[in-house]
């Protein structure tokens, strides 16, 4: 099978190539072709599409796994909380029949678009010198600086964001529209003139994807956060069911700078998992979900030194 890595970015940060330097690729998937959103550079990897997995042959899909194994050493699988469970259920099967370490399936607290947005990042950080366990990790860090929402015909069914009982009755009044963040913070606002929601303290893109759903109010709102600018895309197919309903325009706020993501990355310590060895940053390795071990309390310094009668 041939390599789709780009010929010279097998090494180094953002700013180029370290020539010569040993690195081992690591691959970045999504579930569905429309969480695989267009690259902003001609750097950023191409996604690897693990499409109908539930639906396909075992065989067939334990195949397509391997080769993607063989071609790039560690595997990354995004997905979102509304992704299928026979879906999920495929994946850890494959990962079982595999006995493979170096696939993880990664489910951050993110709807739809902001996985597809997350996924993305990964694929721009693959160029990097980036090892396996720091790139997957580094999905956690990355989750905390994107900002998603939507604008909303109705919060009746909306499971993932605190809705009052007043929201509630005013979701069944005809053309009635809400503003909502799901994440870092969540928010919910009848959209409305001068209505706004607290946005990032950072420059951001953001990206709009729309359903069933006309809003005036979205434009107006991406001014207020100061975004350097818009841009569309085909709403995910999980999304109707993450938010609750089809009448929606998902949007997400998102950092799209590679050199920014990779100094937010390199800027944490990095450690190595206990169980599996790998590089990690943060708390938890993606890839074998090990958490750091719990060391005991030093004794108190009246009894250090001494020796058990």
């Amino acid at each position: 099978m041939k390599s789709s890595w780009p010929e010279g970015n097998r090494a180094g940060g953002p700013e180029g190539v370290r020539a010569g330097e040993p690195r081992v690729p690591t691959a970045i998937a999504v579930t569905s072709a429309d969480l695989a959103l267009p690259a902003q550079d001609e750097r950023t990897m191409p996604a690897v599409v693990l499409r109908d997995l539930d639906s396909r042959p075992l065989d067939q899909t334990l195949l397509e796994v391997q080769g993607v194994l063989d071609q790039f050493g560690y595997l990354v699988v995004l997905c979102s909380k509304a992704t299928p469970e026979p879906v999920l259920r495929r994946l850890h099967t494959l990962r079982s029949l595999l006995e493979s370490d170096r696939i993880a399936v990664f489910r951050p607290e993110l709807p739809p678009l902001g996985v597809a947005v997350l996924a993305r990042q990964l694929r721009q950080l693959a160029t990097c010198d980036l090892s396996p366990g720091v790139l997957a990790s580094a999905g956690r860090l990355l989750t905390h600086y994107i900002h998603a929402g939507a604008v909303l015909g109705s919060v009746a069914r909306l499971d993932h964001v605190p809705v009052g009982l007043k929201a509630h009755a005013k979701s069944w009044v005809p053309g009635a529209q809400f503003a909502v963040v799901a994440h870092p913070e969540p928010q919910l606002v009848k959209a409305v003139q001068g209505a706004t929601l607290k946005g990032p303290e950072f420059s951001t893109w953001m990206l709009l994807a729309r359903g069933q759903l006309q809003s005036d109010w979205i434009t107006g709102f991406a001014k207020d956060w100061g975004v350097h600018g818009l841009r569309e895309t085909p709403l995910p197919a999980e999304s109707p069911a993450w938010w609750g309903t089809g009448r929606m325009i998902e949007f997400c706020g998102y950092l799209a700078d590679l050199s920014v993501l990779y100094q937010l990355v390199t800027s944490v310590r990095q450690s190595s998992c206990h169980w599996c060895g790998l590089d990690v940053i943060g708390d938890r390795c993606v890839f074998c979900s090990a958490s750091p071990p719990e060391h005991p309390s030093p004794p108190p310094r009246a009894l250090q030194g001494r020796t058990p009668a």
